[in-house]
């Protein structure tokens, strides 16, 4: 109802007025709140919008994650030369930290959030200036402020199946055996010339990883009913294991199931290890929490071997990672958040680090982090990883280390490419205590953070292929 009141106050206020309300943080976020905060924080009439987690300090009877701003803006003929912007406020003592309190212009707005005007989460200054560098020059993923859609990518955003309103064409591992169907190689059924295949779900993969988690599906939990768990190191060395999925669907049930495509986790957190999650998944059946960003047409389809690796990267990346963390404000990771993020253009791929042109450099990354299993052959045969006969080459056997030096060549590299210098990018990777707290534990130092810095050195001096030793 609190939109309400805001439609409410807004229409009663004078032009010269001022509106002083406390409002849950949706009214900045939300895409049903959209248009108005648009109204207010790109014409330069929003004076000030704090944002507080209750805590338990203001209000006891309110859930203590419940977050709520102070919003204060003008009517139609009042309008304030920057906005007095805080987040993630404990305490009002916290207004008086003058590296918590940022500023903010209309222009500002319009740049970080073209299509919705909606505010930025910056928990400090400092995110906020390289946040503000990093959108000054790149371009989002697709912009539609000017009322003509402006994409980056030939992409668009799909969800296949519904999770509810799509159930009655899920079949159980029970029900598939009661109706005849046999279990066929890469954990598929067969019945006749039909084909069920595993439903992809967001809880599964991880970053290049498509057989990050099985589902293990408890019953007696009401409210969770799936649980992710996590896949072994053994279980990713063998070449056939596919993870177990609640459900399988027929391949038939889409038109283009058989094609792989990029896929991103929707159910996600700024304060968890990592924010934006993408992998390829052999297949175009998925769940809504898993959407994916399929080829706009039919050319864009027939070259995405070319740009899709590209994208995936970009999306994968922990500089692109941290400007998500700026955005998203609840647990999803909605189109309309992903769309209003920087990405880098595909001219950028054209240029050379030393001998090897990017572009070539990130696929040949890419096909080794994702091609780890024989589901993925597809998407190896299309890269054009074949031998002199056109037979698709083995997968690429798992492998921890091997993985984390590849990661963190891609990781520097993007940090480059967003123009992103070596002082700045340790800053952000101490923006991700998780990845960080985690990696002290296993290795007794960051070593993310050690060696993404390590091979942006190597990169700045043309070096692709040195596997650095710390």
């Amino acid at each position: 109802l609190y939109s309400l009141f805001v439609e409410r106050a807004t229409a009663l206020v004078q032009p010269q007025g001022i509106i002083g309300l406390l409002t849950p943080s949706g009214i900045a976020a939300d895409k049903g709140a959209a248009e108005f905060f648009r109204s207010i924080s790109a014409t330069g009439r929003l004076a000030a919008l704090l944002d507080f987690e209750n805590k338990s300090v203001f209000f006891p009877d309110v859930h203590n994650n419940f977050k709520f701003v102070a919003l204060v803006f003008g009517g139609d003929g009042r309008t304030f030369t920057k906005a007095r912007l805080a987040f993630y406020l404990h305490r009002l003592s916290e207004l008086e930290d003058p590296d918590r309190v940022l500023t903010l212009t209309a222009q500002d707005f319009c740049r970080v959030n073209p299509n919705t005007g909606a505010a930025p989460i910056f928990r400090s200054k400092r995110d906020a200036e390289v946040t503000l560098r990093i959108y000054g020059d790149h371009p989002v993923l697709v912009d539609r402020s000017s009322g003509t859609e402006m994409k980056v990518w030939p992409v668009r955003y799909a969800t296949i199946f519904h999770m509810t309103n799509d159930s009655d064409k899920f079949f159980t591992r029970v029900e598939l055996e009661k109706q005849g169907w046999k279990p066929a190689w890469l954990n598929r059924w067969r019945r006749d010339e039909s084909e069920a295949v595993p439903l992809y779900v967001g809880k599964m993969i991880w970053h290049y990883d498509h057989r990050a988690s099985s589902v293990e599906v408890n019953l007696t939990n009401i409210q969770v009913a799936a649980n992710s768990v996590a896949i072994s190191v053994a279980d990713h060395e063998n070449l056939n294991f596919v993870p177990e999925p609640q459900y399988w669907v027929r391949d038939d049930a889409i038109e283009s199931s058989k094609k792989w495509a990029i896929a991103f986790r929707d159910i996600t957190n700024p304060t968890n290890a990592r924010t934006a999650i993408a992998a390829i998944v052999p297949n175009r059946i998925a769940g809504n929490t898993l959407p994916l960003l399929l080829p706009q047409d039919t050319k864009a389809d027939a070259t995405a071997a070319s740009w899709a690796p590209l994208l995936l990267a970009n999306i994968n990346s922990l500089a692109f990672d941290y400007v998500t963390r700026q955005k998203t404000k609840w647990t999803h990771l909605n189109w309309f958040i992903l769309e209003q993020l920087p990405v880098i253009t595909p001219a950028a791929f054209e240029q050379y680090i030393g001998k090897i042109k990017i572009s070539d450099f990130i696929r040949a990354e890419v096909l080794a982090l994702t091609y780890t299993a024989h589901d993925m052959a597809s998407f190896a045969r299309d890269l054009g990883y074949v031998d002199n006969k056109g037979t698709v080459k083995p997968p690429f056997i798992w492998d921890e280390d091997d993985r984390r030096h590849r990661k963190a060549r891609l990781d520097a590299l993007f940090f480059q490419l967003y123009g992103i210098g070596k002082d700045a990018a340790a800053y952000i990777l101490d923006t991700f205590p998780i990845v960080r707290e985690k990696d002290k534990a296993l290795f007794g130092r960051y070593l993310t953070k050690d060696l993404i810095l390590a091979y942006m050195n190597a990169l700045a001096a043309g070096d692709t292929e040195s596997v650095i030793t710390l």
